[in-house]
C-alpha cells in the first residue's frame, strides 16, 4: 500500500511541490548539493541515507529536473557521474532557506553547533528572509548566498553555482 497518493496532476500548486519536495530525504541531498558535494558516495557519507533510498531520490530529483546527472572521470580512470543542480533546482534555493530559517526561529536546537544563518555574500549580512536579503534588499540566489552552519564551519560557504543548463 502506497504511504501517499500522486500528487502530480493536482490542482493545488502545494501539493504540486510536495510530490517533487515533500520527501525530507529529497530536501537533505538537495542541502548537500547547495553545498557542493555531487558524487554518490559524498551524498550518501553527508546525509547518512542508505544507498538504495539515495539511489531512489536521485533519480527522482533528475527526473523532476532539479539535478542533472552527468558522467566525470575518477581517480581509477573510469566513469563515475555526478549531480549537479539545474535552473529549477537553483529555484528550490527559497525553500531550504525557509526550512533553515523556520528551524532557527521555531525549532529548538539539540546542541550550540546545530545551527545554521543564510548569508547573502555581497554585503555579508545574514537574513531572516528566505528570497531577499534583509540589510541590502537584493534578490537571494545560489550566486549570492552562503550557508554558515556551526556544525561544518565557523564561517558562511558559497553555495554551489555549477548549474547544468
Amino acid at each position: 500500500m502506497p504511504l501517499r497518493s500522486d500528487w502530480s496532476d493536482s490542482q493545488c500548486p502545494l501539493a504540486r511541490g510536495l510530490e517533487v519536495l515533500g520527501d525530507p530525504w529529497a530536501l537533505l541531498v538537495l542541502r548537500e548539493v547547495f553545498f557542493g558535494r555531487s558524487r554518490f558516495d559524498d551524498l550518501r557519507t553527508h546525509t547518512g541515507i542508505a544507498e538504495s533510498v539515495l539511489s531512489r531520490r536521485l533519480s527522482a530529483l533528475t527526473r523532476h529536473g532539479l539535478l542533472a546527472r552527468t558522467p566525470c572521470r575518477d581517480t581509477s580512470g573510469g566513469t563515475r557521474h555526478e549531480y549537479r543542480l539545474t535552473e529549477t533546482g537553483e529555484g528550490a534555493l527559497p525553500v531550504l532557506n525557509a526550512m533553515i530559517l523556520f528551524a532557527e526561529q521555531y525549532l529548538q536546537a539539540p546542541s550550540a553547533t546545530a545551527h545554521m544563518q543564510v548569508v547573502h555574500s555581497p554585503c555579508g549580512r545574514p537574513t531572516a528572509s528566505a528570497d531577499r536579503c534583509d540589510a541590502c534588499g537584493e534578490s537571494l540566489t545560489p550566486a549570492t548566498t552562503a550557508w554558515m552552519s556551526l556544525a561544518r564551519s565557523g564561517h558562511p560557504v558559497p553555495l554551489a553555482t555549477a548549474v547544468v543548463r
